[in-house]
């Protein structure tokens, strides 16, 4: 069996590794780390709730409520929405049957509103992806247009739509890391890592390559929820209980120096060791043929630039900060800045060129959704696109993220912190005792749910990951918004640290 993908998660990253023979005959790549492990463990700050909850619902139900159920959030009461009816995303079941949801009602530039009226900074842009704030009406008048005009219409059968295609010449026009020849409409991001599979097994089988399947991701990475991009994840959380991950992807090691490079080990030393082990594991699958592949610069490159695109690094694209030229591009969130669901395909013109020819064998390309192209979100990612070009959103990136990298890592010397670690406008936490990875506070702590807590008492939304906490604000975050931003990451800290000292004090005593 052969190889077949080499993927990464451009948007997690933060530091340098040069990739060597494993990266499949390319120049060598400057690749950015994953820096949000999304090892998912407890979130719930409430104590009384983590502890009726069964061990490993405490540990791996990071994605749910971060409420505290006390006065310091009472804002969350009231609506009669305890004990909901919906099966909520990335949240446990006792998250929704005995804590009450934050209810967000509405949006205003970096803030959102909840039902009773309590303004949150929201640092993590919803899911890394309202890049462009809460309120921005050009957009709203290019959803009201489209909807006014031509509320759907599908892109099957040779059928499409004005906007679909005018979102294609553009997004193939904005991308230029690499050539790229077509474009391909989803859903989300997942959806579109989804279809990237399927895409590069439609292109081997095409060049008479059928056992050529295998795809690499990297461990600890994130590529999506749906049946193959949870796969392609590097995520426990995302594999238990569903019988995942699919047998046809393999893991590599996360590039995290700060985690996993062993004692005395040097950054270039930690980069050439991955390096090798990349290469081990593919020739482990198939040294006869892949070999072979490598020397011919075979094995495809998917960049999932998901998180990354349009501006969160400071440049367009992740792609051309690390002069990366993939051969297919996964891009979502941004693209409508989450106004619309939408996701999208780039493909190199070698790879545009086998599906065009293999689809005119077989009579057709059997592959689409019923909204791959609608109009309505096409609409408002073509207006995105406008401002983010129009407006230098990634210029204006580069210019406050100092502020931003430099003011929160101000506070990398607090003793429960272990790192934090981020480029542009994306920044990672992650608290542990002693500044050591090998010293984790224990689960039951909560520590990461407690600051995640503290921070919404004070009016900031930030993004929990068991001890690991995300921010990823809007792009047209202001450096007056920056400093507050920063006041209460240090409020939320300060108050995790005296509670850090209650919990060793009381283990003491015991």
């Amino acid at each position: 069996m052969t190889i077949n993908i080499l993927t990464f998660a451009l948007e997690k990253v933060k530091k340098k590794i040069r990739g060597e023979s494993a990266l499949v005959g390319m120049t060598p790549l400057k690749i950015m780390f994953s820096s949000y492990t999304k090892c998912v463990t407890a979130s719930g700050s409430s104590q009384k709730h983590l502890l009726q909850a069964p061990f490993l619902a405490k540990f791996y139900s990071t994605e749910a409520s971060l409420q505290k159920v006390d006065s310091t959030t009472n804002s969350r009461d009231g609506g009669g929405y305890k004990g909901h009816d919906m099966l909520a995303p990335f949240t446990a079941g006792w998250q929704s049957t005995d804590l009450h949801p934050l209810v967000v009602e509405k949006s205003e530039g970096i803030y959102v509103y909840d039902i009773n009226g309590k303004k949150y900074l929201d640092s993590l842009a919803g899911l890394w992806c309202t890049a462009l704030g809460g309120n921005e009406q050009k957009l709203v008048a290019a959803a009201t247009t489209q909807l006014n005009k031509l509320p759907f219409y599908h892109s099957f059968w040779n059928r499409t739509t004005k906007p679909s295609l005018d979102l294609a010449k553009e997004l193939l026009e904005t991308f230029t890391a690499a050539k790229m020849a077509k474009a391909f409409f989803t859903n989300s991001g997942s959806e579109a890592n989804d279809s990237q599979v399927k895409l590069v097994w439609y292109y081997n089988n095409a060049l008479g390559r059928p056992d050529k399947k295998k795809i690499i991701a990297r461990a600890k990475s994130y590529h999506g929820s749906t049946l193959i991009s949870a796969s392609l994840s590097g995520l426990p959380a995302l594999h238990q209980k569903f019988d995942l991950p699919a047998p046809f992807v393999l893991h590599t090691d996360c590039p995290h120096y700060w985690r996993y490079h062993l004692p005395g080990e040097t950054e270039e030393e930690f980069s050439t060791r991955l390096a090798n082990s990349l290469e081990s594991l593919i020739l482990k699958e198939g040294p006869e043929t892949v070999q072979a592949v490598v020397k011919k610069y075979d094995i495809l490159f998917i960049a999932d630039e998901v998180i990354c695109a349009f501006g969160r690094l400071g440049t367009m694209f992740g792609c051309d900060k690390y002069n990366i030229k993939p051969d297919l591009v996964s891009v979502a969130k941004a693209l409508s800045s989450a106004y619309m669901p939408i996701g999208a395909i780039m493909m190199s013109p070698e790879v545009s060129d086998v599906i065009h020819f293999q689809s005119n064998k077989l009579g057709t390309f059997s592959h689409g959704f019923t909204n791959s192209g609608h109009p309505v979100p096409c609409a408002v990612a073509i207006e995105a696109l406008k401002i983010y070009k129009e407006g230098n959103i990634p210029e204006q990136v580069k210019q406050v993220a100092p502020k931003f990298q430099d003011g929160l890592k101000a506070f990398s010397n607090s003793p429960i912190i272990g790192e934090i670690r981020g480029t542009g406008l994306i920044l990672g936490t992650e608290f542990t005792d002693n500044k050591s990875p090998n010293d984790p506070f224990p689960p039951e702590w909560g520590i990461g749910a407690y600051f995640g807590a503290q921070c919404e008492k004070h009016g900031m939304l930030v993004r929990v990951a068991g001890d690991n906490i995300m921010m990823s604000p809007p792009l047209i975050i202001t450096p007056e918004e920056i400093d507050e931003l920063i006041s209460i990451y240090g409020k939320a800290l300060e108050a995790t640290e005296e509670r850090v000292n209650e919990l060793k004090s009381q283990r003491k005593k015991q």
